[in-house]
């Protein structure tokens, strides 16, 4: 099953992972071990709540003001 990882510098360092799909989230000092974390939050919450994929998940972004 493919699922999406989105990432972001942690303000004290390393990085904070969430998958959207499922709301699990976690944190790892480097991209990889936040990955890493992510999948094994992913697959433990998977274990407990199936979740039925359809289609693949679209990635965007977009802007809003400095002023917002």
């Amino acid at each position: 099953m493919e699922l999406s990882a989105v990432l972001s510098p942690a303000p004290e360092g390393g990085y904070v992972a969430l998958n959207p799909e499922t709301g699990t989230t976690t944190q790892g000092e480097t991209v990889e071990e936040a990955l890493a974390n992510l999948r094994e939050a992913t697959e433990l919450y998977l274990e407990e709540f199936p979740l039925s994929i359809h289609g693949r998940p679209l990635l965007t972004s977009f802007e809003v003001s400095s002023r917002a």
